[in-house]
């Protein structure tokens, strides 16, 4: 995105605000920015956030869920993603950590489990229906707990949405469920919306779990412990390297939130990615010098997105032994292999079946896809994750490798 990049490189080199190199809006709002910070992004941050990210946390997640109110104190600056879930489960799990404590976590998803290994809690798999839209059903939930409490001490429910890598997006119903089932059962409920702007399936809506929580009134508003994330990394400003995120948590014991603050004080925040969310959290409005470039820029990466969702089901589906799930949200799609029984019987003797696949992809393409056996799924099912964050002519690119690739495949193992 043009604007936050110039917006940020003015910050870092402020001799831009004084020359006519960057457009009017971009130089206020960096000047704006730097006067916040101590006028230097060189200096060191609040440990918890710049107060001014924080207020813009706070009013950002007000407008999104249309009025539901958010307090600053509760909200905290992350390095990104699952920073702050790592060190709020570094903070609840036991010192001695008998039993082991553990966390109920998606199957499939992404990039979850260095926190769950850094914090010392273990992951309870429960599975997504890869049959139905990768729906999660609350009876998976009580199986997951029933196993999980023979072996472990079950303190929280993670869930993702949109998910990553299915892309499916929860509606109000489920959320509904899952949040009845976690105050039945007093779990913590940890909410990763990092995908909330990415949109593809026609009339989809985001919904966050804390604008559900609050509708649904006394007690589970009140009682509810709720911990989301969101940052700057994915979405349309998809500023991975810089770092800046932010966790909120509901209905918390204050001790425990005086408690977390002190934790995440050892670490020191990146000013430029509490830049990167400022500017992510605060759009462009109408009128603004940059709002136009701003708003085609959306549109184009939104038209890509859609260009690539729709050319990806058009070629999977021409391939046999392939099959996808719809896509509604999300940077991924997330299809299914059915291999051949040889193909399987060889794959084992070296490899799980999908990382046999994947690896071939690899050499004989250059390819590289993560293979579903990755992300924990059960024996049995093969998926490959593929992403479709990129150009038109990259994903056609992509689609005529793996195409090529499949029918030759299929072919040797028929």
């Amino acid at each position: 995105m043009s604007f936050s990049r110039q917006v940020i490189a003015s910050c870092i080199y402020p001799e831009l605000i004084d020359s006519d190199k960057m457009p009017l809006d971009v130089r206020e709002r960096a000047k704006t920015l730097l006067e916040c910070i101590g006028g230097s992004v060189g200096c060191y941050s609040d440990t918890i956030g710049i107060p001014i990210m924080r207020d813009s946390v706070s009013d950002f997640l007000t407008r999104r869920d249309e009025g539901v109110p958010s307090a600053s104190g509760n909200i905290f600056i992350t390095h990104g993603s699952d920073h702050g879930f790592g060190l709020l489960l570094t903070m609840l799990v036991r010192g001695d950590r008998s039993p082991l404590v553990g966390v109920l976590t998606p199957v499939p998803s992404q990039d979850f489990g260095n926190a769950l290994v850094a914090s010392g809690a273990t992951a309870v798999p429960y599975y997504l229906d890869g049959q139905q839209g990768w729906r999660l059903h609350t009876e998976e939930l009580q199986r997951a707990l029933r196993s999980a409490r023979e072996v472990c001490d079950p303190i929280a429910l993670y869930v993702i949405n949109p998910g990553d890598p299915t892309g499916h997006v929860q509606s109000r119903e489920s959320m509904e469920e899952i949040i009845r089932f976690v105050y039945e059962e007093k779990l913590l409920l940890f909410a990763n919306e990092d995908h909330q702007d990415i949109l593809i399936g026609e009339g989809c809506m985001f919904i966050s779990y804390k604008k559900v929580l609050a509708e649904m009134g006394s007690p589970f508003s009140d009682a509810v412990e709720l911990a989301s994330i969101h940052s700057a990394s994915k979405g349309f400003m998809g500023e991975g390297g810089l770092h800046g995120g932010y966790l909120e948590l509901v209905n918390f014991d204050p001790s425990v939130q005086i408690e977390f603050d002190r934790l995440i004080s050892l670490l020191g925040l990146p000013i430029i990615g509490q830049l990167a969310l400022e500017v992510m959290l605060n759009p462009l409005q109408p009128g603004e010098p940059s709002y136009e470039q701003y708003q085609e820029e959306i549109q184009h990466i939104r038209e890509t997105l859609v260009h690539n969702v729709t050319r990806a089901f058009e070629v999977l589906d021409s391939l046999p032994g392939i099959s996808c799930e719809p896509i509604n949200g999300g940077a991924s799609m997330f299809p299914r292999l059915h291999l051949p029984h040889i193909a399987i019987h060889q794959a084992k003797e070296e490899k799980l079946p999908d990382f046999f696949y994947c690896s071939r992809l690899l050499e004989q393409t250059g390819l590289c896809v993560c293979p579903g056996s990755d992300l924990g799924l059960p024996e049995g099912t093969y998926h490959i994750r593929l992403c479709i964050m990129t150009s038109v002519d990259t994903m056609e690119e992509v689609l005529r490798r793996l195409g090529k690739f499949h029918k030759q495949f299929m072919k040797d193992f028929s």
